[in-house]
């Protein structure tokens, strides 16, 4: 018998982010009917206890997202552009909706237009207060005539695709491959390809035939390569044109 109340004694007290919040509170209106409490100290207290709970919700929030990682699936690769496949977002939110849900996560998104172009904010919550963000700033995709409201919606999902692929660390594959091919380089998408073409054709000729001899064609830059490469023809297109 000693030795049961010994190893009950021995257990760990699991406090919920909810119950610390609760104690805290309870303190704070026992200290509020003291006349003589310090408010300063009483400050600091406070102060300490939201970075304790801040912390909770980090760490509650890591080792959820590295529980939900090992169920995230590979998405298959349904939509078709000219330039190839892509996981639509619809296929996207289907799947990893449940086991978000599973693992106390929610995501949102907000949209902002700007001069430069629309921008594209993902938003991962989890249950326990702590939160990620990724943005994204695009151009309107005006690829194939599109209108208006066209290219504000095609550059607002392909955002929506890429900030979530991103919070998640989502991997996409080709259509009955058996996921085979999520080990291949996946190529810049036709919209990405349209940005190099028109940056490329205000280089210098020096930089056309360099990439030329790099990748043969604007669609087989691959898609790991495509933000560093873009700076670098923002760079010498800028540099070009003073000349």
């Amino acid at each position: 018998m000693p030795r049961q109340s010994s190893t009950t004694a021995a257990k760990p007290v699991a406090v919920s982010k909810s119950e610390a919040h609760s104690a805290i509170i309870q303190v704070i209106e026992r200290a509020s009917l003291n006349p003589d409490v310090d408010i300063d100290k009483m400050e600091r207290l406070l102060q300490m206890q939201e970075r304790v709970l801040d912390r909770q919700a980090l760490m509650s929030y890591s080792a959820a997202m590295a529980a939900m990682q090992t169920e995230l699936p590979s998405i298959e690769e349904r939509g078709r552009t000219n330039n190839g496949q892509y996981a639509t977002l619809e296929d996207i939110v289907d799947t990893v909706r449940p086991i978000l849900q599973r693992h106390g996560f929610a995501v949102s998104f907000r949209i902002q237009t700007q001069e430069r172009g629309i921008q594209v904010t993902g938003v991962l919550m989890h249950r326990e207060g702590h939160r990620e963000e990724t943005s994204m700033l695009l151009p309107a995709d005006v690829s194939g005539s599109k209108n208006a409201v066209q290219a504000f919606g095609s550059s607002t999902s392909y955002g929506k695709r890429y900030v979530l692929c991103a919070l998640l660390n989502i991997t996409t594959r080709g259509q009955d491959d058996n996921g085979l091919s999520a080990a291949t380089v996946k190529l810049v998408t036709t919209f990405q390809a349209a940005q190099i073409k028109k940056l490329i054709a205000d280089c210098p000729a020096a930089t056309q035939e360099w990439f030329a001899g790099k990748y043969g064609d604007a669609g087989r830059v691959p898609r790991n390569d495509f933000d560093k490469l873009r700076a670098s023809l923002q760079k010498r297109t800028q540099s070009s044109s003073h000349h």
